[in-house]
């Protein structure tokens, strides 16, 4: 690719960003949307979550599913659900999740 194409894809993403997240703020007042729609937009972002982490939690390095005892991430994220479903606090959960990642990944089956 030329300098100037790179550019211009650079350029035509960044118009493209700004319409979409503005277009809500443009027009919003004139656009009601539905109910329905509304509340399903609500698990929006829960399902982007889980969107990136699960494959994360689940799949290795060579594309291969790591459903064992032995993947620390995946029991790390069992144990952060379950930090959560107790406790209830996000910023406690990702410490919680992130510690109990390090301490299996240097003391757990596959040290």
């Amino acid at each position: 690719m030329a300098d100037w194409e790179i550019w211009v894809t650079i350029g035509v993403l960044c118009v493209a960003t700004a319409a979409t997240r503005s277009s809500f703020w443009l027009i919003g007042h004139r656009v009601t949307i539905p109910p329905r729609v509304q509340e399903m937009l609500r698990y929006a972002p829960a399902c982007a979550l889980a969107a990136i982490i699960g494959p994360d939690l689940l799949i290795d390095t060579q594309g291969q599913a790591q459903l064992t005892l032995a993947n620390p991430k995946l029991l790390a994220g069992l144990a952060a659900l379950a930090f959560y479903l107790w406790r209830r606090s996000m910023l406690l959960t990702i410490l919680f999740g992130m510690g109990a990642f390090t301490l299996l990944r240097l003391f757990g089956p596959s040290a």
